[in-house]
């Protein structure tokens, strides 16, 4: 049995053993925060000694948990760089689709790994996450066709990476609720909700956003969308009545 565990270790190159480690760090970092994870324990699930983990990772705890989340941040990265082709809504449902199966692929582990874990871990993992939402950012400008963004643009970009953040973290503390499709087309009519709410005071926005739209079809998510907001706006409809006094809600 020592001699079979002998031959399959050396049967790894170094690069082979270093990224088995990682990924073992990673299943483990799914479903405990990467604080209650110690080396012993990677070591037991990879199936080899602690040792051999300083072997690989001299620095010890923090330096594998940095290079664990750096290969989370890679997959995260690579969850929006979808080709520029067809309805914008097609795509952001793509991107979604393999952001959230990271999610509930890593479940309980995300939120400390979206966080960066512990401050104590490694003063470089605070920079990694935000790469990762940079990342993201630039690849939605780039779907939006806009070279040089404003910053009402970019505001609305982050802001809304910041919101599938948020609406990742609890839903995973909802019990994973509503259902996961549920959860992506509601923030794909975000996206579009706020992306028009910013295009009516922000003259680049709105440009991109007709360009965006027109590529919908008519009956694809945009249009279905609106049908719904119909009866929302038409019960409001008294806010577009023409007011007494050249419109003014206020007298002095």
């Amino acid at each position: 049995m020592t001699g079979s565990g002998t031959a399959s270790y050396r049967r790894l190159s170094v690069p082979e053993r270093r990224a088995q480690l990682i990924t073992t760090a990673l299943g483990l970092f799914a479903h405990r925060a990467p604080g209650d994870v110690s080396l012993d324990d990677v070591a037991a699930a990879a199936r080899v000694s602690r040792p051999l983990v300083y072997r690989y990772f001299p620095g010890g705890k923090p330096q594998l948990y940095e290079a664990a989340l750096r290969s989370a941040a890679d997959d995260l990265e690579l969850c929006f760089a979808e080709p520029q082709t067809g309805p914008l809504t097609g795509r952001l449902t793509a991107a979604l689709d393999r952001y959230l199966a990271f999610v509930d692929g890593h479940d309980a582990g995300f939120s400390a790994l979206l966080r960066g874990g512990s401050v104590a871990e490694t003063p470089r993992t605070g920079a990694i996450v935000d790469e990762v939402r940079r990342a993201a950012a630039a690849q939605i400008l780039k779907h939006l066709s806009v070279p040089d963004p404003g910053v009402r643009l970019r505001m609305m970009v982050r802001t809304w990476l910041a919101a599938v953040e948020a609406a990742s973290l609890i839903w995973l503390a909802e019990g994973k609720q509503p259902p996961l499709e549920e959860l992506r087309d509601w923030l794909v009519d975000h996206f579009v909700a706020l992306l028009t709410a910013t295009a009516a005071g922000d003259p680049q926005t709105a440009r991109a956003a007709r360009a965006a739209l027109a590529l919908e079809p008519a009956d694809g998510r945009v249009a279905d969308l609106v049908r719904r907001m119909a009866p929302v706006v038409a019960d409001a409809g008294h806010l577009l009545a023409p007011r007494a006094g050249g419109g003014r809600t206020h007298g002095t």
